[in-house]
């Protein structure tokens, strides 16, 4: 703190004023859409009350483009709207934290609930997502993203769609009721592909946009990464939970999920890095 006043800081034109209008409907449209789906196994409710709460969202984003026309201090900056770059990375952070959350869920409900495995099993399990993940970041931020740019963002999709495929194979090849001993390599895998995913995405996210836009940019991003997790919890967690069968046909339901959501994620991140084409 005693630091911070010799740090440079850009500072927008004009200094930005507080939007309550804009402030209460996007804390109550989030908080629709997230507490009911946090409860686990949402419900018909539950979902109803998640509806509501992105049509409050879609009346916040309404409300935040009359302000800004109108001259007034709206909570977002309305040119992060603008565009194809910032709106496609909000849709494909969504979607990669709901598929990345989503599959450890659904790891951890299979192992705990399913095979009645302890929570050191299935923490050790996910150990080498995690060791996966802090290496292939530091590589990508070091060393690949100054190379090779965006195209890194595509490939830790790539190598994250066959951790899945490689997970989806461990649970076919387990017998029933045993111990999948090929998912710690697959999930490998997979943290590998979230590592070299997220720096490249960051910096693309956050390059497109100004200078005294960066705070709002920055915080929109952790917003839907948060409701990303959330959703994902939800979705992938639910397919489990709500899945007949054996418990490893509904971790397979689950991963079949996830795979659809990568597929979708892999879209938006085709039109988020996409060049334009020259007049």
């Amino acid at each position: 703190m005693a630091a911070a006043p010799r740090l440079r800081e850009d500072r927008a034109p004009v200094r930005p004023r507080l939007d309550p209008a804009g402030t209460a409907p996007a804390v109550l449209g989030t908080a629709l859409v997230v507490c009911p789906l946090a409860t686990g196994r949402p419900g018909p409710i539950a979902w109803a009350t998640a509806a509501v709460g992105a049509a409050v969202l879609g009346v916040f984003v309404v409300q935040q483009r009359r302000a800004a026309r109108r001259g007034g201090a709206p909570l977002i900056e309305p040119a992060l709207l603008r565009g194809r770059v910032f709106p496609a990375a909000l849709v494909t952070s969504t979607l990669f934290f709901t598929v990345m959350n989503g599959v450890m869920t659904a790891v951890v409900l299979h192992l705990e609930l399913g095979l009645r495995h302890g929570p050191l099993a299935a923490g050790l399990t996910l150990l080498p997502w995690s060791t996966g993940l802090a290496v292939a970041s530091w590589a990508a931020g070091s060393h690949l993203v100054p190379r090779y740019g965006a195209r890194v963002l595509h490939a830790g999709v790539a190598a994250f769609a066959c951790g899945l495929a490689g997970a989806a194979l461990a649970y076919a090849a387990a017998a029933p009721g045993a111990y999948p001993r090929g998912l710690p390599f697959a999930l490998a895998l997979t943290g590998l592909g979230a590592g070299l995913f997220t720096p490249p995405f960051f910096t693309a996210a956050l390059g497109a946009v100004g200078p005294q836009e960066t705070g709002s940019a920055a915080g929109l991003l952790n917003a839907v990464q948060q409701l990303g997790g959330t959703l994902g919890v939800a979705l992938v967690g639910g397919v489990y939970l709500g899945a007949a069968g054996t418990p490893r046909a509904a971790a397979e339901h689950a991963l079949g999920v996830a795979a659809v959501l990568l597929a979708a994620t892999a879209a938006a991140a085709g039109v988020m890095t996409a060049r334009r084409r020259p007049a």
